[in-house]
């Protein structure tokens, strides 16, 4: 588990404290993997509109991975998202829109190993079936 639980352990229980990590990571993976949102591409779209697309980018590429704040997550992703995500977690928005904003970058930075987007959908979902291994 490594990475991730090291990652969650340090970053996310500074954000939310120690039992919605993995509520967290869910919800995170659910934005990733929504084909109605489209997947993986529809979130970068996403982060593009919102002015994100360089720190987006650097997601995916194999360099280092560029910062975002809460309320830049907040943005792209749209209130209502992180209001749903808050709600279902029982924290506030603005700590769901930190907690995305550090965990999200790592994620799909993790999604795209080889710095691009999965174009098959078997790439993509070996890559979130190792992610749900993670999680237990």
């Amino acid at each position: 588990m490594g990475l991730l639980d090291g990652l969650m352990g340090s970053v996310l229980g500074k954000v939310l404290g120690g039992g919605q990590q993995n509520a967290l990571m869910e919800a995170a993976m659910g934005l990733l993997n929504n084909p109605q949102g489209g997947g993986l591409s529809g979130l970068m779209d996403k982060f593009k509109a919102a002015g994100l697309g360089d720190q987006a980018q650097s997601w995916v590429g194999t360099g280092q991975n560029a910062p975002v704040s809460g309320e830049q997550m907040h943005n792209a992703l749209g209130g209502d998202a992180i209001q749903q995500i808050a709600a279902k977690l029982g924290i506030d928005p603005a700590h769901a829109s930190e907690g995305m904003a550090h965990l999200l970058p790592n994620l799909i930075d993790k999604l795209t190993p080889n710095g691009a987007v999965p174009q098959s959908g078997s790439e993509l979902e070996q890559g979130f079936a190792s992610l749900r291994k993670l999680l237990g």
